[in-house]
């Protein structure tokens, strides 16, 4: 990691100017995502449930990036629909798995929950020895949250089924979307979203009903929508451009902690030393596996949850 460490001033110095976009982009990015569920949890959970909230954030998301991206300019070929298809069927359900853990569990904690899954695919498809010790301190982390845990954890055992599901979901996100990789980032994600959308807006549908066309409901929705998805997804393509993706994925990872800060702060949700403990184990296992990343993608990304 000191080596990755030591690349990034030079990598950067070319444009001392804007040396710290980068580094920006990315805290912006994992900011507004924390802002957009924290402001989903509090003003549209009441109202739609988690249902209705997954189904406006995604289906709203998915109408402002293709009216950014315009994905339908570039052809797909016959193979890349299948994939589209499954990448974006794995993304409705990672976040309808998401925001119903939110329902019982709190922010920060799901998250690191949730960072189980790319980190599963990255310790996974390594051929190091030294990754394993990262699952140990994910392990660790983890074993502290979940209610068999060896911290005692009061955390509700439905809310963390939902958080391992959305878990599980990220995992099969990433592998999905490096299928994806040959296509124009904009492209994908426009397409992923419109799929998952189609996956989760009936949920949604059934559950909350004709609360979701309420004035303020829809005019919140796209808010959120706009603050957890358009806004990190194209901080983070700046970020990307300019970043080694070894440091992407450190910087990345302090999204549980974020999350954390930000859901002390807009909705009271106060932690446990055993559980802030637990969140710093997880960050360090991600930055670790992200530290010893040669070329492989990167492991975690913000957008997804």
């Amino acid at each position: 990691m000191r080596a990755i460490l030591r690349r990034m001033p030079l990598f950067l110095g070319r444009a001392p100017a804007a040396a710290f976009i980068p580094f920006l982009s990315v805290l912006g990015a994992v900011t507004a995502l924390g802002l957009g569920t924290s402001w989903a949890k509090q003003a549209l959970f009441p109202a739609v449930g988690a249902q209705g909230t997954t189904a406006l954030r995604v289906g709203l998301s998915a109408l402002l990036l293709l009216l950014i991206w315009r994905p339908w300019r570039r052809p797909l070929e016959a193979g890349d629909w299948r994939s589209v298809l499954l990448y974006g069927s794995t993304l409705g359900l990672m976040n309808l798995s998401f925001y119903m853990a939110l329902r019982t569990i709190p922010f920060g904690l799901a998250v690191a929950i949730e960072f189980a899954g790319p980190l599963t695919v990255a310790v996974l498809s390594s051929r190091r020895a030294l990754d394993f010790v990262w699952v140990a301190l994910a392990a660790a982390g983890l074993s502290l949250l979940l209610p068999v845990g060896l911290g005692g954890s009061a955390l509700d055992p439905v809310g963390v089924l939902w958080a391992l599901a959305a878990a599980t979901c990220w995992g099969l996100y990433i592998v999905f979307g490096k299928r994806l990789g040959h296509l124009h980032a904009g492209q994908s994600v426009a397409l992923g979203l419109s799929v998952a959308a189609l996956v989760v807006l009936p949920v949604g549908v059934w559950h909350a009903g004709t609360a979701l066309l309420s004035p303020g409901v829809l005019l919140a929705g796209l808010g959120v929508a706009a603050i957890s998805s358009a806004i990190p997804i194209s901080l983070e393509m700046v970020a990307l451009k300019r970043l080694p993706k070894q440091a992407f994925g450190i910087m990345i990872s302090m999204e549980p902690a974020v999350a954390a800060l930000l859901a002390l702060v807009l909705l009271g949700e106060r932690l446990s030393f055993s559980q802030w403990l637990a969140i710093g184990l997880v960050m360090g296992a991600s930055v670790g596996c992200a530290a010893g990343t040669r070329r492989r993608p990167v492991a975690a990304q913000g957008v997804a949850a």
